[in-house]
């Protein structure tokens, strides 16, 4: 499986979040529904689309199998996912 989650660095509402992203918007959205988060969670953003995750579903996803990719140490590979995941962006919304 070809789904990744970045560092949860990202905080919000006093809670730390992370990026759930893949290769195809299948294995992202089957991985979602795996860790009980709803479709209507999905982030279609012209930036990536991806799903955020807590602290503890981000520990979830890697426990079935997710790939941990950080920010400070794998720089080239977290943007060739990236560049995928704002390729997988609908065209849809613009709100972003």
């Amino acid at each position: 499986m070809s789904v990744y989650v970045d560092d949860a660095v990202t905080l919000w509402r006093g809670r730390r979040w992370a990026h759930l992203m893949a290769d195809t918007l299948d294995e992202l959205h089957a991985m979602a529904a795996r860790l009980g988060v709803p479709r209507r969670a999905f982030q279609d953003k012209r930036s990536g689309a991806h799903y955020d995750l807590t602290e503890e579903l981000r520990e979830q996803a890697l426990r079935l199998g997710a790939v941990a990719i950080s920010r400070h140490r794998d720089r080239d590979q977290v943007r060739a996912i990236i560049r995928l995941a704002r390729s997988q962006w609908s065209g849809l919304r613009t709100d972003d």
